[in-house]
């Protein structure tokens, strides 16, 4: 046995060596700049340590970082609360054996594959009136709707809605997968004892998926927070700061400002925000309920 585990160690050791390279020392490198004041302007300022929490003070001084914190908590609501929400209601449409239906679940999956660079330029087309399908049926009907991204008053809303359309089909097919592997002793004991199909949904197969959710919340939670495509290619933050999240306030402080250790601050802060923030959810929903 001895000589067993041995041989899975240094087995898995080259893998666990490069991961470490690839992620833990850039993380470590990551934590070490926040305490520096470094600027690119300034090389000098790489080591310098003389003012270590000069930065995280500045995190609570910033009004512009913390007007970003407000609009990244508005998009990662809505973006998780409708993905999750449409993701559910399809897999629970699609949970059925037929071509057809096999079908449409390929269909529903294009947005998720496709690079979040194709999916940023398709929706710039969608929301640019002059060459947009959707206004031309727009004016064709009547309706005066405006360019969506460059309105105060709509651009955040039109982030949320392209961001939901890429990712919905992630929770779906987590869902999916939950489903078909749900006991189907349960669902046709519960016939049995009269249930309606609502009653089945709300009182079984929702208690059943509860963890499934949870993941994919989790994970489209994590995902709203490191939103960046999205926001550069259709609005680069504007008009005005309206879609300007902290993730991208941290890019332009760091590549159009070169406040590197600034940067540096407001990403491990996120990072622990993000920590927190789903382990108080995993406390306070739970996984639901356990089926052996």
């Amino acid at each position: 046995m001895r000589r067993q585990h041995r041989f899975f160690v240094w087995c898995v050791a080259p893998s666990l060596a490069v991961l470490a390279l690839i992620t833990l020392l850039p993380s470590l490198y990551l934590l070490v700049t926040s305490f520096t004041q470094l600027n690119l302007t300034r090389p000098e300022t790489q080591w310098d340590f003389s003012q270590p929490f000069e930065s995280y003070r500045q995190i609570l001084a910033d009004s512009r970082l913390h007007h970003s914190l407000w609009v990244q908590a508005k998009l990662s609501f809505w973006t998780v609360l409708l993905q999750v929400l449409i993701g559910l209601l399809l897999a629970l449409l699609l949970n059925m054996r037929s071509g057809l239906i096999e079908a449409l679940r390929t269909v529903f999956l294009i947005p998720m594959v496709l690079p979040p660079i194709v999916v940023a330029i398709i929706w710039k087309v969608i929301y640019t009136p002059d060459i947009s399908p959707m206004h031309g049926i727009f004016r064709a009907i009547g309706w005066n709707v405006p360019a969506l991204i460059t309105d105060p008053n709509w651009a955040l809303t039109a982030i949320i809605i392209a961001d939901t359309w890429e990712w919905f089909p992630f929770t779906m097919l987590m869902v999916l997968a939950a489903l078909q592997m749900m006991p189907q002793e349960i669902l046709d004991a519960a016939k049995v004892d009269g249930a309606t199909p609502l009653q089945l949904t709300f009182y079984i197969t929702l208690p059943f998926l509860q963890g499934v959710l949870l993941v994919a919340g989790l994970f489209r939670l994590i995902d709203s927070i490191k939103a960046f495509p999205l926001i550069f290619i259709l609005t680069d933050g504007g008009p005005g700061n309206v879609t300007e999240v902290t993730n991208y306030y941290s890019y332009l402080q760091a590549f159009n400002f070169s406040f590197l250790g600034f940067s540096s601050a407001i990403t491990i802060a996120l990072l622990a925000a993000s920590v927190a923030l789903s382990w108080l959810i995993v406390r306070v929903v739970g996984w639901g309920v356990r089926v052996d």
